[in-house]
């Protein structure tokens, strides 16, 4: 693991030292699970989008309407 130095406001401070004591952790520890998370949550946003553009198959109604939705009022 690496030390990293950063810079916040003191509201931000205030506000990560309250959900570290929350979840009983350090504050360096649950920036580096968020920071994880947020890695994590990237990948697997880049990675669906490259699936997505590479997929070439597309709906084909072979000439019929498209279907139409059911919508209902509550």
């Amino acid at each position: 693991m690496k030390n990293v130095t950063i810079t916040v406001q003191e509201t931000t401070l205030e506000w990560v030292r309250i959900e570290a004591a929350k979840h009983n952790t350090s504050v360096s520890r649950l920036v580096g699970e968020m920071l994880t998370d947020k890695m994590q949550h990237d990948d697997a946003y880049a990675r669906a989008l490259r699936e997505w553009a590479a997929d070439t198959s597309s709906f084909n109604s072979g000439g019929l309407d498209y279907p139409m939705r059911n919508v209902t009022n509550a």
